[in-house]
């Protein structure tokens, strides 16, 4: 029998990880090997694990103990502490109700290398300035969903692991290798050829034959808003644009990604 440690008080420092800290604090970037995310639900700390990321702390509320977390704790490594308490003052200690009372904090991994990210891929999508986390978590839905085999972040994009983003994901970002790019010249370095999504006079339609024959693809999503920056449009192989009707000029950038991810898969 595991032993669960009982909270008794939201001051105690065993749990802080999982309350106190901003987003910031744990990706430790001073010390990024000490950095952490949060796992929320048994059905996505289960993908995470069996992704090989490495639990440090499980939370829950105390009958799940013995019910939807049950296998959690019984595959834990012996190091790894269990905290549980009740309901309310795990949501004063989160912020807010826990999503199916499970939370893993989980050892943020090390990037891999662009190189090694897209050395067998065909189709990879390029994540470029969003913000927003619940569209980085649906578009890594789709990304896994869809077949694409690598996702590309710039450094202004959202952290993919996130909490909120890794929620929405259900778990997709443990799935499809990702890593940041500085620079996306070092995608024609690597044969592919690049494709700006965007509304240009020069915009291509997204069925248009000879993108679906090329042997590499990276999909260049953007913005909503501001949409690809013009330096990124004009080194780009290809600009495309997805043919719309009654008037609208796109889709949410989310939604956008999954139709390309479709109309281009191999």
């Amino acid at each position: 029998m595991r032993e669960v440690t009982e909270i008794a008080s939201l001051d105690d420092a065993r749990v802080q990880l999982f309350g106190n800290l901003t987003e910031a604090q744990l990706r430790n970037k001073v010390e990024p090997e000490k950095g952490i995310f949060i796992v929320e639900s048994p059905k996505v700390i289960r993908v995470a694990l069996g992704a090989g990321m490495q639990p440090v702390a499980l939370l829950c509320e105390r009958h799940h103990i013995d019910g939807d977390a049950k296998d959690i704790v019984e595959q834990l490594p012996a190091d790894v502490p269990i905290y549980t308490g009740s309901r309310d003052l795990l949501a004063h200690l989160t912020g807010y109700t826990l999503t199916r009372g499970v939370l893993c904090a989980m050892r943020r991994p090390q990037p891999p290398a662009i190189e090694e990210v897209c050395r067998d891929a065909r189709r990879v999508v390029v994540i470029h300035s969003v913000c927003d986390t619940t569209n980085i978590g649906a578009i890594f839905r789709s990304a896994a969903a869809l077949g694409i085999n690598a996702v590309l972040l710039t450094p202004d994009s959202c952290d993919p692991l996130n909490r909120r983003a890794v929620r929405v994901s259900m778990g997709s970002v443990f799935l499809v290798p990702w890593t940041w790019v500085d620079d996306l010249s070092t995608l024609h370095q690597l044969d592919f050829k690049t494709v700006a999504m965007a509304l240009t006079d020069q915009s291509v339609p997204l069925d248009h034959p000879s993108l679906k024959a090329e042997p590499r693809l990276a999909l260049i999503m953007g913005t909503e808003g501001d949409g690809l920056p013009h330096s990124t449009i004009s080194k780009a192989d290809y600009t495309v644009r997805i043919p719309m009707h009654h008037g609208v000029d796109s889709l949410n950038v989310a939604a956008a990604a999954a139709v390309a991810f479709w109309e281009l898969r191999v």
